[in-house]
């Protein structure tokens, strides 16, 4: 797929990925459109000047007359939705605006396209793992159902069931790409578990785990996720991946402990004992995914080890805290 001159529609473009994603189109030749809502001189977007070479429009997915007009206006032809309230803590605390942002957000923007049917030829919308809830049975394949039970989880099985509805009643060009967790440079939400070790690493000091640090996961490196975005918009109208969802992971998973030895070892501070606060609630123990479906009909496999992501992220978050970057968490 020929990726010049084609205007694409990128929502949380501010994001870890949505900051990755929009540099790989602009180096495709692609005109991207950024949704944003808060500027925050911090994120890849900005420091990299990916920004500059954008359209912006400025706005919040609770408002479907932004997103409706950003799609006629620019005349979109393909859509990233990755914009929502990310964090799983933030949804614990306050349910309402992660419902207002992942599900009216998701629903105004499905419904946009819709309208704009006549322009819009693919929309890939990216979910997570958590849509699952907490199986009964490990890996997660796509088979499952979406059977989320917190708020931020539940968020995300809406948001898989009601994009998938417009494919099937609509015929609308929809994918959905679940993930495992997602790391790599530009990450500025420091709760995270790669982003906070590295910076408590940075400044001496002992990393925090606020599980027991026996909970797993995928970790997926960031440009495997772009990867993926990619193949799932150009493989999106065939037959067999439109109206579908599609897990995306390295298959490989690891405990929180794990990882954070991990980025211990890459920053030769092995000294520092990690702090186990035990103290989180609402998430799940076990969650990761099977991505045989990705392989066999997208080609699709991750590139990058554990080891081999941290090896490109440590050094994107040296630069950035040498800078005086990271002293306030990132939006």
């Amino acid at each position: 797929m020929n990726w010049t001159d084609r205007n694409v529609f990128v929502t949380g473009a501010t994001g870890i990925v949505g900051s990755w994603l929009v540099k790989r189109l602009i180096a495709r030749g692609a005109h991207v459109v950024c949704l944003v809502r808060d500027w925050d001189p911090q994120t890849e977007l900005v420091r990299s000047g990916d920004i500059l070479r954008s359209n912006v429009v400025n706005g919040r997915l609770e408002d479907y007359d932004t997103l409706e007009r950003a799609i006629n206006e620019h005349e979109i032809d393909t859509v990233f939705h990755l914009g929502a309230q990310p964090i799983v803590s933030t949804a614990l605390r306050n349910p309402l605006p992660t419902f207002e942002a992942n599900i009216r957000g998701s629903y105004n923007l499905l419904e946009a396209c819709r309208v704009h049917r006549s322009l819009v030829t693919r929309v890939v919308i990216a979910s997570s793992d958590k849509a699952y809830g907490d199986g009964p049975s490990l890996p997660y394949t796509e088979d499952m159902p979406a059977n989320g039970r917190h708020p931020y989880d539940v968020s995300k099985s809406c948001t898989d069931l009601i994009a998938l509805s417009y494919a099937h009643t609509y015929d609308l060009p929809v994918t959905v790409a679940r993930c495992g967790n997602i790391y790599g440079g530009g990450d500025l939400n420091w709760s995270r578990i790669v982003p906070g070790t590295v910076r408590s690493l940075w400044n001496g000091e002992r990393p925090i785990i606020r599980s027991n640090g026996l909970f797993t996961r995928d970790y997926i490196f960031v440009e495997d996720v772009v990867d993926a975005y990619l193949a799932l918009a150009e493989r999106g109208t065939d037959e067999g991946v439109k109206g579908e969802a599609f897990n995306f992971s390295p298959e490989s998973r690891v405990s929180v402990i794990e990882i954070t030895r991990a980025i211990q070892r890459a920053m030769g501070r092995e000294d520092l004992e990690p702090v186990i606060l035990d103290q989180v609630r609402a998430e799940i123990l076990d969650q990761y995914l099977d991505s045989t479906r990705a392989k066999q009909r997208l080609g699709w496999t991750a590139r990058h080890t554990l080891d081999q992501g941290l090896a490109q992220t440590i050094p994107w978050y040296k630069t950035f805290l040498e800078s005086g970057g990271g002293r306030t968490a990132g939006a």
